[in-house]
């Protein structure tokens, strides 16, 4: 069973910096596209940055490129999203997502419980 634990939100100020991690487990990690999403009030689920083991080639979304960051690391089979520069319209739920090709949320198999995070202004 695919499982995806998202930790790290919380609240912070405009230009503050918080971390997010997705501990995962159930699937081989290195095997698969792993990203990040959000969501906003009132608003469609958006890909903020996937990775990809194969190629090394994250994608990020043209809001957060320059300030936010994805890795990984295979042997704690955990990805990070680091946070930089926040902005209030950052604010959103985040969530994990595995098997996530071209990082486009439509074609995601698996999603953690997300968690929030709140910039204020």
């Amino acid at each position: 069973e695919v499982q995806l634990v998202e930790s790290g939100g919380g609240l912070v100020q405009a230009g503050g910096s918080l971390r997010l991690s997705c501990a995962t487990s159930g699937f081989t990690f290195d095997a698969y596209e792993i990203g990040w999403f959000r969501q906003a009030p009132g608003k469609e689920r958006e890909a903020v940055s996937c990775i990809n083991s194969a190629d090394d080639r994250p994608y990020y979304g043209d809001s957060v490129k320059g300030r936010f960051t994805i890795s990984s690391d295979s042997a704690k089979n955990t990805v990070y999203l680091e946070m930089n520069s926040l902005k209030p319209e950052d604010t959103g739920v985040y969530y994990c997502a595995v098997d996530a090709p071209f990082c486009i949320p439509s074609k995601v198999a698996h999603w953690g419980q997300g968690t929030q995070v709140t910039v204020s202004s």
